[in-house]
């Protein structure tokens, strides 16, 4: 009767789903992130990395299954998670998160998938109510789900952007990748030969 135990849980695609969304709503809570996609300090794309980040971080983990396989493969521990979490953060935005926030994202995911594994979205709900909460607030409104998609207009800024530094993660990133202005090169005129045919240069 081994099998009625994982008959009580939810179907695999479920508890890897609620997964997949607690590490979203994890990500779209940490401050400095935020931040950063605000200020696109990983480029114009900033949100879709965003977004890309959490699918990231969820691959660092096996997919759930239904059936139990043969030789049940190894997670990711916490140190491993915020790692990766504070790795991303400097090559793709390019700013160093010098504070304990890396590790309470990391925490916020780990528990969400011990949740997750045992058919259990408690924590998955709990970040979930924070991310609506604050949804106005601090963090802009890219990430939403289909009951969400009609408030999408609802977070006009009430004044709280003065506090926002504050969750940076110390992160004081110089506003040096603006394009330098040049001035314009000048048009080289074309080369007829002899015979009347353009002669095709190389451009530097």
């Amino acid at each position: 009767m081994a099998s009625s135990e994982s008959a009580q849980l939810p179907p695999a695609a479920t508890r890897q789903s609620n997964f997949e969304q607690g590490v979203a709503y994890a990500l779209h809570l940490w401050p400095a992130l935020t931040l950063s996609v605000q200020n696109q300090w990983g480029g114009p794309d900033s949100a879709d990395k965003r977004d890309w980040f959490a699918g990231a971080i969820a691959e660092l983990f096996p997919e759930f299954v239904d059936t139990p396989p043969a030789k049940v493969p190894e997670e990711p521990d916490l140190e491993d998670v915020e790692t990766m979490l504070l790795q991303i953060m400097v090559d793709e935005f390019e700013v160093n998160v010098d504070d304990d926030s890396g590790t309470d994202v990391a925490t916020n995911i780990m528990k969400v998938r011990a949740g997750c594994a045992i058919g259990q979205f408690d924590d998955v709900n709990a970040l979930r109510t924070r991310f609506l909460n604050l949804n106005g607030a601090k963090v802009d409104h890219i990430f939403k789900k289909a009951e969400d998609a009609d408030q999408d207009t609802d977070w006009e800024s009430d004044g709280s952007d003065d506090d926002e530094d504050e969750g940076a993660g110390g992160a004081d990133v110089e506003m040096d990748d603006a394009p330098q202005l040049v001035a314009p090169k000048q048009k080289q005129e074309p080369q007829v030969d002899e015979d009347g045919f353009t002669m095709v240069t190389k451009k530097r």
